[in-house]
């Protein structure tokens, strides 16, 4: 079911959003070679926690017989897309990092995440980045009262695929507020025979490109958490919270 958030909800979030993107700055801003992601969780943590918020993937489970989600950010390094739990493996000069952070402030949650260079990275890695970012800003701009979320998707896609990149398929974006998953999906690409979803003042939704070098394939790790790219290429994510307002959107993770 779509949630519709209140006038004053959509306030809330805001404030909450702006709490997270700055405890996001603050954790990628620790982000270089020899540093440990688990160095780097147990920061966003401890901010979320200073704040009055509680970190919303810490034990979070998709379905209630998988194995609680161990850490506070998602990590993931290089050809890990998502869900990466952090380690004590030290990140190097050239890697790339993607970090995922959510967090439930009195009640409701807001999502969002980056990429970011440790150290001198390629060409190529910057390229990726910066046209998965792109295809975010570009996803954002379709989100407004009468478009529908096959805009935001198609924005997605045509942007990622114009460059020679791959839009991941098995993962989407959701809905976001007053859990960490809600309905509606928000797909990266056009996807056959998926219903007309319209945009309307108060969804508030989670947009996160997921963008490849190489294949949309992907694979779970034995860990039961990390996705990687099936082909070993390097990928990158970024995401917002955003809410549909009556005359556009609004950022909450701005």
């Amino acid at each position: 079911m779509i949630t519709i958030k209140t006038d004053k909800e959509i306030k809330k979030l805001k404030y909450s959003g702006g709490l997270l993107s700055d405890i996001l700055k603050l954790v990628v801003a620790e982000a270089r070679a020899g540093v440990t992601t688990r160095q780097l969780d147990a920061l966003a943590e401890k901010l979320i926690r200073e704040v009055g918020g509680v970190p919303a993937f810490k034990n979070y489970r998709s379905v209630p017989q998988d194995p609680p989600f161990p850490n506070t950010i998602c990590a993931s390094v290089n050809n890990q897309l998502v869900h990466g739990p952090a380690n004590d493996r030290k990140m190097k000069d050239g890697d790339i990092l993607s970090v995922d952070i959510g967090m439930q402030y009195e009640g409701l949650f807001t999502d969002m995440a980056i990429t970011v260079a440790i150290g001198k990275i390629s060409k190529e890695a910057k390229k990726l980045m910066k046209v998965t970012k792109k295809c975010l800003d570009l996803a954002i701009s379709q989100v407004k009262p009468g478009n529908f979320v096959h805009d935001i998707s198609r924005a997605v896609q045509v942007e990622a695929e114009s460059n020679g990149y791959a839009v991941v398929k098995d993962l989407v974006g959701h809905g976001v507020g007053y859990a960490v998953h809600e309905d509606p999906r928000i797909p990266n690409f056009i996807a056959e025979n998926s219903p007309k979803i319209g945009l309307k003042p108060g969804m508030v939704i989670a947009i996160e490109p997921m963008v490849s070098l190489g294949t949309d394939k992907v694979e779970v790790l034995d860990d039961g958490w990390t996705v990687v790219t099936a082909d070993g290429k390097l990928c990158a994510h970024y995401e917002h919270t955003v809410a549909v307002t009556e005359r556009g959107h609004l950022i909450i993770t701005n």
